[in-house]
């Protein structure tokens, strides 16, 4: 039987796994199992808490829920910070590395503050065919791959069919992209949907896109920091940056990062 932790980090829900001791072993296949809603625990993503390999105070590995491994995740990220101090003992700060970069994280009661590894390959309005129309697309990389569509009404937007056609856009070859759709919302904020890739549909948030879009709306009309972010759970997510000649670094997540329940599974 393996233990774990449910957390939920604006909607965006994961298995946590304390890995420490490096005797987990788990393949995709029984990710997958692990992460599906009808046979398993139900997640968008599978973390584990594994010991540092170059200074940090940890290690995280993030798979998605088809069981693949990715980079970064920002709302997994404010989880798998909260979860280590609950395995490891409370703390007022910590860093992790992960294929991204190394991730800081600082607590504020029940909010967790991530900093972000630096944001990168910022393309601004490519025209793309999709579906028949071309749509404006904007990209950065914020830990993976993010599209960023700025649409008129967010509500009626076909998410499911318009962000698969992009996930799997040639231009967006061989590894395809998260895509990320978005709307004014309120004072100095926007709200968003997305598509995630490896969940291979829209979740109720997605830290490293909120941190995209944010991005990508403050370069297109020039929203100053900290801007709002309103994601399909409901919350309200921060992003921080400082605007350089180069860019936006320095970059920011805060918002929630809760935890469930705990329980076993038989894998």
């Amino acid at each position: 039987m393996l233990n774990f932790t449910k957390m939920n980090g604006a909607g965006n829900d994961f298995v946590m796994l304390d890995n420490r001791q490096g005797a987990l072993q788990l393949d995709r296949e029984a990710i997958a199992r692990i992460c599906d809603r009808h046979r398993g625990v139900g997640a968008d993503g599978l973390l584990l808490v594994e010991p540092a390999q170059s200074g940090a105070d940890f290690r995280m590995r993030y798979y998605n829920a088809d069981g693949g491994e990715a980079e970064m995740c920002g709302n997994g990220a404010r989880c798998f910070a909260r979860f280590a101090t609950k395995v490891a003992g409370a703390r007022e700060a910590l860093s992790f590395e992960t294929p991204a970069g190394l991730i800081t994280a600082k607590f504020f009661g029940d909010l967790v503050q991530i900093g972000m590894s630096e944001p990168k390959d910022l393309a601004l309005n490519h025209l793309l065919e999709v579906e028949g129309e071309k749509l404006a697309v904007h990209f950065i990389n914020t830990g993976v791959p993010h599209a960023v569509v700025l649409v008129a009404n967010l509500e009626n937007t076909p998410v499911q069919k318009l962000g698969a056609a992009l996930r799997y856009h040639p231009h967006f070859a061989p590894r395809g992209t998260n895509v990320n759709f978005i709307a004014p919302a309120g004072e100095n904020g926007i709200a968003i949907r997305t598509y995630e890739r490896g969940v291979e549909g829209e979740t109720l948030a997605c830290g490293t896109g909120v941190c995209a879009a944010a991005i990508i709306h403050h370069e297109l009309v020039g929203t100053p920091a900290p801007v709002r972010v309103n994601v399909r759970g409901g919350d309200w997510l921060e992003v921080g940056f400082e605007k350089t000649a180069d860019g936006c670094r320095n970059v920011t997540l805060t918002g929630p990062a809760d935890f469930v329940f705990d329980g076993e599974i038989a894998i």
